[in-house]
């Protein structure tokens, strides 16, 4: 069988892997680059440190052993999104080496996970470890409950600072002008989706044209799956998780029919089901309540 050569990555998680170990890290991680393949470097090496204080081999573990490993992290007072993050990176790492034919089956198929109050939290933990663009896409969904239009006409040249406010201008449905403010969060996956580049769509495909709403679709599909969400999302599905967000963490029932640009606020009630200014935008109260309710 043929070996790889480690990553760079992979240097501080080694030494003691069989040679089948060892190419199935190597080649998983080998997908990513940059920022989400640091993330995964960092998730398999505390799986990795885990088992070796066990006794256990990689590929010896059982869906028991990797279930005792996150009540660890929970013991450690790891947050619920910290330890599905964890066990999202564990499970694609063995189902890239079953698919690699190094092993026979995934150990963490049925791991049982951390339950997140909301669908757009679990995805936005998956986002976090995705390309930058992809995180910065699902953030805007998520996080400020942005029509898909909205989101994939977005600008370089609109994004701006008021009064300590990250800020993005948008045009709404009917052709309104509207500045929001941005999520740290969000505005630190804009900045490095963005790169160097000083005009033009935010968001570009794969051919470097402006991302339509077709490649919005597929790329929210495919962070539901990698969260381990089985049922159909769209970027609508988000966009109302944050109004619903919105409404269950107390923002006021105007600020939430402003910040998704409803003309009625009858639309906005619709999505009551227990019940503008910059400053009191929903993005922020959403972003840390979505945050807090995962510890």
């Amino acid at each position: 069988m043929t070996t790889a050569t480690p990553s760079t990555a992979l240097a501080t998680i080694q030494p003691v892997f069989t040679d089948p170990e060892r190419l199935a890290l190597a080649g998983f991680l080998a997908g990513y680059r940059g920022l989400t393949r640091e993330a995964y470097a960092l998730d398999l090496r505390q799986f990795t440190t885990w088992c070796r204080a066990r006794s256990l081999n990689l590929f010896a573990v059982r869906r028991a052993d990797i279930e005792g490993f996150a009540r660890d992290l929970e013991a450690r007072g790891r947050a619920r999104a910290t330890v599905t993050r964890r066990l999202c990176t564990i499970a694609g790492f063995y189902k890239y080496a079953v698919e690699e034919e190094l092993l026979e089956h995934s150990p963490a198929a049925h791991v049982r996970r951390p339950r997140l109050d909301y669908e757009s939290q679990a995805m936005l933990v998956a986002a976090g470890l995705s390309p930058p663009a992809e995180h910065a896409l699902l953030s805007l969904l998520a996080l400020n409950g942005l029509r898909v239009s909205e989101a994939t006409g977005a600008d370089i040249e609109q994004l701006g600072l008021e009064r300590g406010h990250r800020t993005l201008t948008i045009t709404r449905k009917g052709g309104k002008v509207v500045t929001i403010p941005l999520a740290p969060r969000t505005a630190r996956a804009i900045d490095l989706a963005i790169g160097e580049r000083t005009g033009g769509p935010v968001f570009l495909a794969a051919d470097g044209r402006r991302l339509d709403r077709h490649g919005a679709g597929r790329i929210v599909r495919k962070i539901a799956r990698r969260a381990g969400i089985t049922k159909a999302v769209t970027p609508n599905t988000l966009r109302h998780a944050f109004i619903t967000a919105a409404l269950d963490a107390g923002v006021p029932l105007r600020d939430v029919q402003e910040a998704a640009s409803h003309a009625d606020p009858r639309t906005t009630m619709q999505y009551d089901r227990a019940r503008g200014s910059l400053d009191r935008h929903a993005t922020y109260i959403v972003a840390a309540y979505i945050a807090g309710a995962a510890r």
